[in-house]
Protein backbone atom coordinates (compact mmCIF):
# COMPACT_ATOMS: atom_id res chain seq x y z
CA UNK A 1 0.00 0.00 0.00
CA UNK A 2 1.41 3.53 -0.87
CA UNK A 3 1.10 6.44 1.62
CA UNK A 4 -0.80 9.34 0.57
CA UNK A 5 2.25 11.73 -0.05
CA UNK A 6 3.21 9.26 -2.81
CA UNK A 7 0.15 8.93 -4.36
CA UNK A 8 -0.42 12.33 -4.42
CA UNK A 9 2.69 12.75 -6.07
CA UNK A 10 1.92 9.74 -8.68
CA UNK A 11 -0.87 11.34 -9.54
CA UNK A 12 0.81 14.76 -10.15
CA UNK A 13 3.05 13.06 -12.44
CA UNK A 14 0.55 11.58 -14.45
CA UNK A 15 -1.37 14.74 -14.96
CA UNK A 16 2.01 16.43 -15.98
CA UNK A 17 2.64 13.88 -18.48
CA UNK A 18 -0.53 13.20 -19.64
CA UNK A 19 -0.48 14.81 -23.04
CA UNK A 20 2.76 12.71 -23.83
CA UNK A 21 1.46 9.73 -22.89
CA UNK A 22 -1.45 9.78 -24.83
CA UNK A 23 0.52 11.06 -27.70
CA UNK A 24 2.57 7.82 -27.65
CA UNK A 25 -0.34 5.55 -26.25
CA UNK A 26 -0.83 5.42 -30.42
CA UNK A 27 0.54 2.52 -32.41
CA UNK A 28 0.14 4.63 -35.34
CA UNK A 29 2.30 7.58 -33.80
CA UNK A 30 5.14 5.05 -32.20
CA UNK A 31 5.29 3.76 -35.85
CA UNK A 32 5.78 7.43 -36.81
CA UNK A 33 8.50 8.05 -34.09
CA UNK A 34 10.16 4.80 -34.48
CA UNK A 35 10.26 5.96 -38.63
CA UNK A 36 11.67 9.42 -37.78
CA UNK A 37 14.26 8.07 -35.47
CA UNK A 38 15.75 5.51 -38.25
CA UNK A 39 15.51 8.71 -40.29
CA UNK A 40 18.46 11.17 -40.89
CA UNK A 41 17.95 14.14 -37.98
CA UNK A 42 18.70 16.74 -40.29
CA UNK A 43 17.16 18.02 -41.75
CA UNK A 44 14.61 15.17 -40.93
CA UNK A 45 12.38 13.71 -42.88
CA UNK A 46 9.07 15.20 -45.02
CA UNK A 47 5.36 14.15 -44.92
CA UNK A 48 5.91 11.85 -48.05
CA UNK A 49 8.96 9.92 -46.90
CA UNK A 50 6.79 9.10 -43.69
CA UNK A 51 3.47 8.35 -45.62
CA UNK A 52 6.04 5.88 -47.80
CA UNK A 53 8.03 4.27 -44.58
CA UNK A 54 4.76 3.72 -43.07
CA UNK A 55 2.36 2.73 -45.60
CA UNK A 56 0.17 5.52 -44.26
CA UNK A 57 -2.13 8.11 -46.31
CA UNK A 58 -0.62 11.23 -46.44
CA UNK A 59 -3.25 12.87 -44.80
CA UNK A 60 -2.98 10.05 -41.13
CA UNK A 61 0.59 11.19 -41.05
CA UNK A 62 0.17 15.35 -41.12
CA UNK A 63 -2.88 13.90 -38.34
CA UNK A 64 -0.34 12.60 -36.11
CA UNK A 65 2.16 14.72 -37.02
CA UNK A 66 -0.05 17.10 -35.28
CA UNK A 67 -0.75 15.91 -32.57
CA UNK A 68 3.27 14.37 -31.64
CA UNK A 69 3.94 18.38 -32.29
CA UNK A 70 1.39 19.56 -29.78
CA UNK A 71 2.92 17.08 -27.26
CA UNK A 72 6.23 18.70 -27.97
CA UNK A 73 7.81 15.81 -29.00
CA UNK A 74 8.55 16.30 -32.55
CA UNK A 75 9.79 19.65 -34.09
CA UNK A 76 9.60 20.99 -37.71
CA UNK A 77 11.96 22.78 -39.50
CA UNK A 78 11.21 24.84 -42.17
CA UNK A 79 12.87 25.51 -45.09
CA UNK A 80 11.52 27.62 -47.86
CA UNK A 81 7.96 25.57 -48.61
CA UNK A 82 9.12 22.64 -47.15
CA UNK A 83 8.69 20.95 -43.88
CA UNK A 84 11.00 18.57 -42.26
CA UNK A 85 9.77 16.34 -39.20
CA UNK A 86 12.65 15.43 -36.48
CA UNK A 87 12.75 14.25 -32.78
CA UNK A 88 12.92 17.27 -30.51
CA UNK A 89 15.71 16.92 -28.59
CA UNK A 90 14.56 18.51 -25.96
CA UNK A 91 11.40 16.69 -25.65
CA UNK A 92 9.16 15.70 -23.41
CA UNK A 93 9.43 11.93 -23.61
CA UNK A 94 12.41 13.57 -21.13
CA UNK A 95 10.09 14.51 -18.68
CA UNK A 96 8.34 10.63 -18.32
CA UNK A 97 11.40 9.84 -16.53
CA UNK A 98 10.47 10.95 -12.93
CA UNK A 99 6.97 9.46 -13.22
CA UNK A 100 8.76 5.83 -14.29
CA UNK A 101 11.07 6.53 -11.15
CA UNK A 102 8.32 7.27 -8.66
CA UNK A 103 6.63 3.88 -10.27
CA UNK A 104 8.97 1.86 -9.80
CA UNK A 105 9.69 3.10 -6.46
CA UNK A 106 6.38 1.92 -5.31
CA UNK A 107 6.70 -1.00 -7.02
CA UNK A 108 9.63 -2.23 -4.74
CA UNK A 109 7.62 -1.03 -2.26
CA UNK A 110 4.77 -3.47 -2.58
CA UNK A 111 6.93 -6.56 -2.87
Amino acid sequence: MINQDCGTQLVGEFKKNQKVLTAIGDETRQAIIVTLMQGTQTPGMRVGEITERTNLSRPAVSHHLRILKEAEIISVRKQGTMNYYHLDSGSTLKQLKPLFVQLESLLLQCE
